[in-house]
């Protein structure tokens, strides 16, 4: 009897990583390949690693590692992704197990470097690391390049960046940006509607950057305008990681007009310093951010308001990290993330070094992360009493909640509030059902999560209704 093929295969990183891991996973099963759970019952193993900072570098290297020990000589294990690209050899120094290594930008290439390990005569490793970028959308194994999750799913416009950003290391894994061909875009999209996906999520480094290097001038909101266009039936379209001084008057009008792209915008700032801004080689403009996110909350009523921040960086006074805190207690952002720096050699910031002790960075992040919680908590409380569109995501029961509620159903669930794995829940009574949107009325608040019953009567707030009050407000 022969033996299936088999794989294994674990996705660390970001939602971008999960987009090429599903890649991969759709050309092996392609090759007759079944994918297994227990990495025990698959012959081939694969980590999409991630190597943008220090703890995701240890993340990548203890699964490694932990896959490694337990090996089988029947098994490859292949390190693919972030950090193969970066680091190279030093992979396998540090992971003596890995077989092979395949790069960031030679996902499409797994069943080759597959096929070479089993015709391997030796057991040296194999490199697949090519130096240059690939023109993404034309050499990608026509495969989907989506992670469907649920109703919702992430669908990758583009790769690599252009932008100057001393502290990231992006530029040096991926390469430049490069995009893919609207046609690969927008037919992935229907392909995503015509399975009942009710969410789409565009995501790449730099989302606003779309087609500036095939010319496109407003590229992202000509895409969104015809993506609207073509996939009538999704109900949210969300879009990740604008670039500040990107954001165009077009793209504000663009998303106010139309319901289905949701009014949630994420735009990671990274500080609110000019000076610190600077040395980060990012927008310093703090006037453009005030006018941008004026014009915006104008145009899109219940605009969920989503950044980024980093702590610590190279030069940071605490006068510049005070400037950081008002500006988020005078902006009051819905949603926020913060980072302590991580020292990246090879970066521009690399001769900065990395100056601030690392318990003065946990403090300021500790410090910053207090006062949005508070913030937060107090814009969750603002909802209460209100009713929001809810995508229902799982189902349960209550466990160990008092008399009242123990053993009672609950079903969880997103608001266009909440993107998915980095923003809050709603937690709903009883068991709506999965994959549907529901009138959720919000009867409870925490500092990122909600809490509410289904709402059966007719005074509902819906994103078709936050849309037409921005078009009469426009008229």
């Amino acid at each position: 009897m022969v033996r299936p093929k088999t794989f294994h295969l674990v996705s660390l990183g970001c939602a971008k990583n999960t987009v090429d891991s599903e890649s991969m996973a759709q050309l092996m099963a392609r090759d007759g390949y079944q994918a297994r759970v227990d990495p025990n019952q698959a012959e081939v193993l694969i980590v999409n690693t991630c190597g943008f900072i220090g703890p995701a570098r240890d993340e990548s290297y203890q699964v490694l590692g932990e896959l490694a020990v337990k090996k089988r000589p029947d098994q490859w294990l292949i390190a693919a992704g972030c950090l193969s690209q970066r680091y190279g050899a030093e992979v396998i120094q540090h992971v003596p197990g890995v077989d092979g290594l395949l790069g960031t930008r030679r996902w499409m290439d797994i069943l080759d470097l597959v096929g070479k390990l089993r015709r391997r005569t030796n057991p040296e490793p194999l490199y697949h690391l090519p130096d240059q970028a690939i023109t993404v959308g034309r050499d990608e194994g026509n495969v989907l390049r989506v992670a469907k999750q649920g109703c919702s799913a992430y669908l990758k416009i583009a790769d690599g960046c252009r932008r100057p950003c001393a502290f990231c290391a992006i530029p040096l894994i991926k390469g430049t940006l490069i995009s893919r061909p609207m046609e690969n875009i927008l037919a992935e999209a229907r392909a995503l509607q015509a399975a009942g996906v009710r969410e789409i999520i565009l995501i790449a480094q730099d989302i606003t950057d779309w087609g500036h290097e095939l010319g496109q001038r407003e590229g992202l909101s000509t895409l969104l305008e015809a993506l609207v266009r073509e996939t009538p039936e999704i109900d949210w379209i969300r879009i990740l990681y604008n670039f500040p001084g990107s954001v165009t008057d077009r793209q504000i009008e663009t998303m106010a007009v139309h319901n289905q792209l949701i009014p949630y915008f994420d735009m990671p700032l990274q500080h609110a310093h000019p000076d610190t801004l600077r040395r980060m080689r990012r927008p310093a403009n703090m006037d453009w951010v005030y006018r941008t996110l004026e014009k915006m909350r104008s145009a899109l009523p219940g605009l969920a308001l989503r950044s980024t921040f980093i702590v610590g960086y190279p030069g940071e006074t605490e006068e510049e990290f005070q400037t950081l805190l008002d500006f988020v207690e005078e902006i009051r952002f819905d949603r926020l993330g913060v980072f302590t720096f991580s020292f990246e050699p090879g970066t521009t910031s690399e001769p900065l070094g990395d100056p601030i002790p690392q318990d003065v960075k946990e403090e300021r992040k500790d410090r910053l992360m207090r006062l949005q919680q508070r913030i937060s908590l107090e814009k969750n409380q603002e909802l209460v009493g209100k009713t929001l569109d809810v995508l229902i995501e799982g189902q349960g029961q209550y466990e160990e909640c008092g008399e009242t509620t123990a053993g009672k159903a609950i079903a969880v669930g997103r608001s266009y509030r909440d993107a998915p794995e980095i923003d809050g829940l709603v937690f709903v009574e009883g068991s709506p059902p999965l994959g549907e949107i529901v009138p959720v009325r919000i009867t409870g608040a925490m500092p990122y999560d909600l809490s509410g019953a289904v709402d059966t009567g007719r005074n509902i707030i819906t994103l078709e209704g936050l849309s037409e009050s921005a078009m009469a407000k426009q008229s």
